[in-house]
């Protein structure tokens, strides 16, 4: 009976499927649109930042994927900033948002079927303005990635061209941002870059293909294409989950003194809580595409109190320690096409209160730097609001 109950909820009729299609292709149809006009005019897609502090502010971001069975909600209204010259952690459970995040914050999301529907998405330039991403057209996101927003993707060896060689990869990268300089000046930068990640036989490596180096000596190339024009902000997806032990240290000291070097932000996004607690400043824990708890690398690490946290914190292997078998977090993920309107975790969580039955719960400050989403705090600190979602039916 109840296979027939599941197999009968994920089953969609022709007419619904027709239904669906319709309006993905009109909503995506309007999206574009509106797109296409906000980059005509500067003032649509220029604003101010809340804080000058801040390289990047996200403000109830909404990025949502109309697929074939329905609207998955992959981000669904984030709150965040990533101060200068600090380090931010985003983590989180594979799934729950956080690449998607930073795939809207690049504008490198699959379009027309990815958008982000709501929301600011403010960077800052240093001149005392900043852009608004959501909004800013592709002429304006060239000049920029690579430029004052990088990106090191999680497998390096799908990153880079296997047919071309490493000194025209990393050459690219600076010839585009920067016409005015020589042949020789770029290759001199790029001999640099690789000198600067570590890579002894600089001249060597520059004229070999990618299948030539070890997956350490790739990322280190992918590095050196993400700093090669000194931006403000790194985005670090997953750095070192493709590397063994030893070099996944080496890739992380690394990053840190370049960060350090070059005075930029590094926004890290990984699942390695041993990774987070190592580098991070701030740290933002999401589940299901909002984030559940934000805090300082003390507050989460020393004060976990999100349920999620917690389970998080709990699964994590300790030296030393005998246990009979790791804890997991029971349950699963709710569905992304239909999400309850309570708190995502509900059905999973073993801290359960009778207020869970109700809406999903606030963002609640329970301290000066330490934000949660939880109804266990509730009382205990100054509501900041709930998250806003975006009705896709409105669109």
């Amino acid at each position: 009976m109840a296979e027939k109950e599941k197999k009968r909820s994920s089953y969609i009729s022709g007419k619904e499927s027709r239904r669906i299609t319709r309006f993905n292709r009109r909503v995506t149809k309007k999206l574009e649109k509106d797109r296409a006009d906000a980059g005509k005019d500067p003032a649509l897609y220029t604003t101010r930042m809340k804080d000058p502090n801040n390289v990047v502010e996200f403000d109830n971001v909404c990025t949502y994927f109309f697929t074939d069975v329905g609207v998955v909600k992959a981000v669904d209204g984030v709150n965040f900033d990533i101060p200068r010259c600090s380090t931010v952690g985003v983590v989180g459970e594979s799934g729950c948002g956080k690449s998607v995040t930073s795939l809207s914050l690049m504008q490198l999301l699959q379009r027309p079927q990815g958008q982000t529907v709501g929301g600011e998405i403010r960077f800052n330039m240093g001149d005392g303005t900043a852009y608004n991403i959501v909004n800013t057209p592709n002429a304006v996101m060239e000049t920029l990635r690579g430029n004052k927003i990088s990106m090191i993707f999680q497998e390096p060896m799908t990153s880079l061209n296997p047919v071309f060689r490493i000194g025209q990869q990393v050459d690219e990268v600076t010839k585009l941002h920067n016409p005015e300089m020589s042949d020789e000046d770029i290759k001199a930068r790029t001999l640099e870059m690789l000198e600067l990640v570590g890579i002894a036989n600089k001249e060597g490596v520059y004229s070999m293909y990618p299948h030539e180096l070890s997956g350490g000596m790739r990322q280190r190339i992918c590095i050196a294409i993400a700093l090669a024009c000194s931006p403000t902000l790194i985005i670090a997806d997953e750095p070192t989950t493709a590397l063994d032990v030893t070099i996944q240290a080496q890739i992380l000291d690394l990053l840190q003194n370049l960060k350090d070097k070059l005075n930029s932000s590094i926004m890290l996004i990984t699942h390695d809580l041993g990774v987070v607690a190592g580098m991070a400043d701030y740290v933002v824990v999401m589940y299901a595409g909002r984030i559940v708890e934000k805090g300082t690398a003390d507050d989460i690490f020393h004060h976990p109190s999100h349920p999620y946290t917690i389970g998080l914190m709990r699964s994590k292997p300790v030296v030393g320690r005998k246990v009979e078998e790791l804890y997991n977090i029971p349950g699963s993920v709710p569905n992304p096409v239909e999400m309850p309107n309570y708190c995502y975790f509900r059905d999973r969580c073993e801290m359960r209160c009778a207020e869970c039955d109700g809406r999903y719960p606030p963002e609640i400050r329970i301290s000066d730097t330490h934000v949660v989403s939880c109804y266990r705090f509730l009382g205990q600190g100054e509501e900041l609001g709930y998250p806003k979602s975006v009705n896709a039916e409105e669109l």
